[in-house]
């Protein structure tokens, strides 16, 4: 009898063997198609406090039922980060897991209401449109609205638009030019925000000549920062001191506890060809990192939502992951008392001082006469 173990044999066998592979690749979307993502997740408070504590996002309303109750909470809720990256993980074995460059997410909205412990989360995505890269003929362009649903009530609790190059199944081809992706070279990355977002070459920096800091994290302070530097040659801008240094936990596990079955997280013997040489950390422990150190310089309230996020290069275990913020502009709602609106542009950058991501933020600021 044949030793199928026998690894000589082995080795033939698996020759001969067909891969059943994951994923789809670009032809299998068409605009308009609907994807329900199976097999959904739970929304729990450990896996909350899970993702919280390893990415330093430490506003007490999520960890204490006393905050949580003078913030209007029945008890700590489920954290915005943590429901964006559970999302966002779901949907990786059906849109992405083939890889492909990650070309940014954008209008990512939540509900008014909080969303608590034990949430079956339910997600869909919807085809938005599918392109031709002219720039890379082994690619092409899809771009997906994601909703995460209430699986008992059909509320939406995280929904956005993110846009992905997807490998096709034979090449197309090109004229060589400029992709509709807007990019002519990017380094490999994961498809799920955690490589290289296509970017475009400017002209050069032409920075403000002076940075302005708020004096400190209420919404008085970003509007006091603001005036400050009205009609000056400046900017609110300020870099803040933690960081958190990429490890087993960041990197393997907390991707895999949203259910993101990309490889670029988790298997090291397909990445030691990729140019990182090693398993990368998910785009979206790096934002809420990020995320995480500029929320301890401010007294949040509530998010409200993102735009425009783009992910630079990737981060690989034993890289740093550092935040950099500017205030855009601050609106005071005369309908409540204990919050501002702020608008911020947040970047993250690794120990080499190179932009990891970036994106713009709206959040609910905590007034101090509150």
């Amino acid at each position: 009898m044949t030793d199928w173990t026998d690894p000589e044999t082995f080795v033939q066998a698996l020759e001969r063997a067909e891969t059943k592979e994951k994923g789809n690749c670009f032809e299998d979307f068409e605009e308009g198609d609907v994807i329900e993502h199976d097999p959904g997740l739970t929304l729990t408070q450990f896996g909350n406090e899970g993702w919280m504590s390893q990415t330093l996002n430490h506003d007490p309303a999520y960890w204490r039922s006393d905050a949580a109750e003078s913030r209007g909470f029945d008890e700590p809720p489920i954290h915005p980060d943590y429901l964006t990256a559970a999302t966002l993980g779901i949907t990786v074995e059906d849109l992405s897991e083939k890889g492909g460059y990650f070309l940014g997410r954008t209008d990512v909205r939540f509900p008014g209401t909080p969303v608590y412990d034990g949430t079956e989360l339910h997600v869909e995505s919807e085809v938005v449109s599918t392109a031709t890269s002219s720039s890379r003929p082994e690619y092409g362009i899809v771009s997906w609205r994601t909703r995460g649903t209430d699986a008992e009530t059909g509320e939406i609790l995280c929904s956005y638009e993110r846009t992905n190059m997807i490998p096709r199944r034979e090449s197309v081809a090109t004229d060589g030019g400029e992709g509709s992706d807007g990019s002519r070279s990017s380094s490999e990355g994961s498809s799920d925000g955690g490589g290289e977002t296509a970017t475009i070459e400017d002209d050069g920096p032409s920075l403000p000549e002076t940075f302005v800091t708020p004096e400190g994290g209420y919404f008085e302070d970003f509007v006091a920062a603001l005036e400050e530097s009205e009609d000056r040659d400046a900017a609110v801008a300020y870099q803040h001191e933690r960081g958190r240094t990429q490890d087993d936990v960041t990197v393997a596990s907390l991707p895999l506890a949203t259910l993101n079955t990309a490889k670029q997280h988790h298997n090291v013997d397909v990445m030691a060809d990729s140019p990182s040489g090693d398993i990368v950390t998910y785009g979206d422990v790096t934002r809420s990192t990020a995320l995480g150190h500029a929320r301890s310089d401010e007294q949040t309230w509530r998010e409200v939502g993102f735009d425009d996020e783009k992910f630079h290069t990737f981060v690989a275990a034993g890289d740093t992951v550092y935040a950099f913020t500017r205030v855009l502009e601050a609106e005071n709602d005369a309908s409540s008392d204990e919050a501002g609106t702020v608008r911020f542009e947040h970047v993250a950058f690794n120990q080499d001082d190179e932009p990891v991501y970036s994106g713009t933020r709206t959040a609910e600021i905590q007034k101090r006469t509150h």
